[in-house]
């Protein structure tokens, strides 16, 4: 059996704080992405808006076409570019709203360099057939299906329900990098075998693109948290992405006066972050 930490408001809180006078846009962290496709533009629009929202310094989106016009008319602010050169980044997200069956050569090549460099990458999606044999610090992102899959790819027999700590602890040992595993109770496994639960949640948050939200709060939690361990530091941002999305379905009060809230869009997450994080901080 696995030991299993269940993560708390405390423990996210360790991981925000109020900027100082001292700060500058790139010491709050710099944020990439490498997201979004003709098919799926909006992934990338929800990936950055919600890395702006939590708290990133500098955010920049890497692509070109529909993505890159969606994002640009969307959030202003972010730098938007075919490439980076030789720009700072400290973490990446990358393969939400792709998909790795109409990859191109040139796009697998990219995302590989990303994948042996030396900044932290949140794997999402269309690019988590391309996680195992990196090097760079990184953190898988699979949903219930893309885990039945990348276990099927790192040739570990199939798992239930029962299982879930066990069999994310078995993929992070395997693939060398941090397993977050999506669900209703979302599980944070590391390579050493520990597992964090984050139950932060409501079912409201079973809603397209709600998992391009959590790949920018990710992204922008770990550029910010250099120095944390990954999988603490993602356990946070799961937890914050969980609250926020309480707060948008009016689901976020004390639990004897908590009503079942309402329906929401991915959009309406990333549009509570703010207030999400002004609560934890006060």
């Amino acid at each position: 059996m696995v030991e299993v930490r269940e993560w708390s408001r405390s423990d996210t809180a360790r991981f925000l704080r109020v900027p100082s006078p001292d700060d500058d846009k790139y010491s709050r962290g710099v944020v990439a992405l490498r997201t979004g496709s003709s098919m799926y533009p909006g992934a990338a629009v929800l990936g950055t808006e919600a890395a702006w929202r939590a708290g990133a310094g500098f955010v920049r989106f890497v692509g070109e076409g529909r993505a890159a016009d969606a994002v640009i008319a969307r959030r202003p602010e972010t730098v938007v570019a075919a490439d980076t050169g030789r720009t700072r980044i400290d973490a990446w997200v990358i393969g939400s709203g792709t998909d790795a069956q109409t990859r191109s050569d040139d796009e697998t090549a990219a995302l590989r360099q990303i994948l042996t460099g030396s900044a932290r990458v949140v794997v999402d999606a269309g690019a988590l057939d391309l996680a195992a044999g990196s090097t760079a610090p990184f953190l898988v992102t699979p949903h219930a299906g893309e885990f039945a899959r990348l276990r099927a790819e790192l040739q570990l027999a199939p798992s239930d329900d029962t299982q879930r700590p066990e069999a994310a602890a078995e993929v992070a040992a395997t693939l060398g990098g941090v397993v977050l595993l999506k669900g209703a109770r979302t599980l944070v496994a590391d390579t050493r075998g520990g597992v964090i639960e984050v139950s932060a949640g409501i079912g409201w948050l079973a809603t397209a693109g709600s998992g391009d939200v959590l790949g920018g709060v990710l992204g922008a939690l770990l550029a910010a948290n250099l120095d944390a361990p990954l999988a603490e530091a993602a356990a946070a941002a799961a937890w914050l992405h969980g609250y926020a999305g309480r707060l948008a379905a009016d689901a976020a009060g004390a639990a004897e006066h908590r009503g079942p809230g309402h329906p929401i869009v991915a959009l309406d997450i990333a549009e509570a972050l703010p207030r999400a994080i002004a609560d934890l901080l006060a």
